[in-house]
């Protein structure tokens, strides 16, 4: 009997799709750790801490950890009700996704952005010098970290288009603009020596002066960031992405040209965005005044480049429904803090967690409380909520076990900031990923790997932070 060919047996291997392509889509992915989480409220008892409100902010009690007896279990019939709660819940992070989309579809069709980019990457000489685009990857990454550092995660969601039409420029897929844009932004978030979502909360609970221990976190964030370019240039530039909606640009760069009308769009976007960042920090605005900034920027650009009302909503409309799946993604993921509240099982989790630490060697315990900061944070979404439910607990733990107060809020921020990249909780990140049009699923296959990396390079400057003193 004749034996197959090892060409035929190699392509039948061919034919068969790669692990990553088998990954469920998310919205199925999502709703398998919602029933997840469902079946684990059977398993965790209820239990809530006693809070009190300081200064207009309720923090926990330490010590005052109660289990509740007489919670009545969920039914099944739940699950599908936290759905449209959930949607509820996260409907700012739905509502920006939608404006911002509008936004950028209007913004797109003018050709200013895409004029300004094709402009700019030209002159950077990439058509002549193909190894440029590692240097405009790497400036890219280090400015959006900036953006992190200093303005947050959320607030940024509006320049992850930009880094997508960046990659495309230089000949790159929408994958690796994301990953510029989004890996940028939440590494510099995350490791943020200024953040006054997680490191100034924390240190005002920990009786600290705002933003000391700089040092350590500088330190940190250029090193990540650094190592995410790095990562971007070397693996993700040749990631094989199978891309429904490819962003491309329409001309070859050298025939690119800014018009009178393009220097004033981009003139009004940048308007907007530096009128954005002016009320975030000087008037506590948010997701809902952000997106009212997208919708004005819409509705004057598209009047400034001959779009009648009519025109402006189709526009509109078109750029909202493009996003669509994964806006309704980041409600889908809200339902399962929905079914942890209900059951009240998120005290108990955090108590459990917060327990671990005690008796470690303070190094040891440095690196596993920021592993606990993680898994809380797939429970509690929000730097600034996590740091009110978890640091009143862990700052008296550190004081016990002798761990300075700095290294413990570090080890929290770490935690906390670097999971946001990828939990399913996350609405700012799955409203950026919405954005750039790349699923969740393709999105944890390109950055799991470099996050483990940065994770072990935090790790090892918590252990370096406790035995210099930090």
């Amino acid at each position: 009997m004749n034996q197959p060919s090892p060409r035929h047996d190699s392509a039948a291997d061919a034919s068969q799709p790669a692990w990553y392509q088998r990954i469920p889509d998310p919205m199925v992915l999502i709703f398998m750790i919602l029933v997840a989480a469902y079946l684990m409220t059977f398993v965790v008892p209820a239990g809530e801490f006693e809070r009190e409100t300081v200064d207009g902010q309720t923090t926990v009690v330490p010590g005052s950890f109660e289990y509740l007896p007489d919670v009545a279990a969920l039914h099944v019939f739940d699950i599908f009700v936290a759905i449209p709660e959930g949607l509820i819940q996260a409907s700012q992070f739905l509502f920006i996704v939608f404006i911002a989309g509008g936004l950028f579809h209007v913004l797109q069709r003018t050709g200013a952005l895409e004029n300004a980019i094709g402009v700019a990457v030209h002159r950077a000489g990439v058509e002549e010098k193909p190894e440029n685009k590692n240097l405009i990857i790497v400036a890219g990454t280090f400015i959006y970290g900036f953006f992190g550092v200093a303005v947050g995660f959320e607030n940024n969601i509006a320049l992850v288009p930009i880094g997508v039409l960046i990659a495309s420029a230089i000949g790159c897929s929408r994958l690796v603009g994301v990953t510029m844009a989004v890996g940028g932004i939440g590494v510099g978030f995350a490791l943020s020596p200024i953040n006054p979502y997680t490191v100034g909360v924390a240190q005002g609970i920990g009786e600290l002066p705002t933003f000391s221990g700089w040092w350590l976190r500088t330190a940190m964030v250029l090193l990540c960031l650094a190592t995410l370019a790095l990562f971007i240039c070397r693996y993700v530039t040749r990631v094989e992405f199978v891309d429904e909606q490819p962003a491309e640009l329409d001309k070859r760069l050298s025939d690119y040209r800014l018009t009178g009308r393009n220097w004033l769009t981009l003139a009004i976007f940048v308007g907007g965005l530096v009128a954005m960042l002016i009320g975030v920090f000087t008037r506590d605005w948010y997701i809902n005044e952000i997106a009212a900034i997208f919708l004005i920027l819409a509705i004057i650009i598209g009047f400034i480049n001959g779009l009648s009302a009519n025109g402006l909503v189709r526009q509109l409309m078109e750029g909202a429904s493009a996003v669509t799946p994964g806006a309704l993604v980041i409600g889908l993921a809200a339902s399962i803090q929905v079914i942890l509240d209900d059951a009240q099982v998120i005290d108990t989790i955090v108590n459990s967690l917060s327990t671990l630490v005690s008796g470690m060697p303070i190094a040891l315990a440095a690196v596993v409380s920021s592993v606990i900061q993680g898994v809380i944070n797939l429970f509690v979404p929000g730097g600034s909520g996590q740091a009110l439910v978890t640091m009143p607990i862990l700052i008296p733990l550190a004081d016990l076990i002798g761990m300075s107060r700095q290294l413990m809020i570090t080890s929290f921020q770490v935690g906390d900031g670097l999971t946001n990249l990828i939990v399913p909780t996350s609405g700012g990140t799955l409203a950026m990923l919405a954005l750039g049009k790349v699923s969740y699923a393709q999105w944890l296959r390109v950055i799991t790997p470099v996050l483990l990396l940065i994770y072990a390079m935090c790790w090892l400057a918590l252990v370096v932070g406790h035995y210099v003193g930090y």
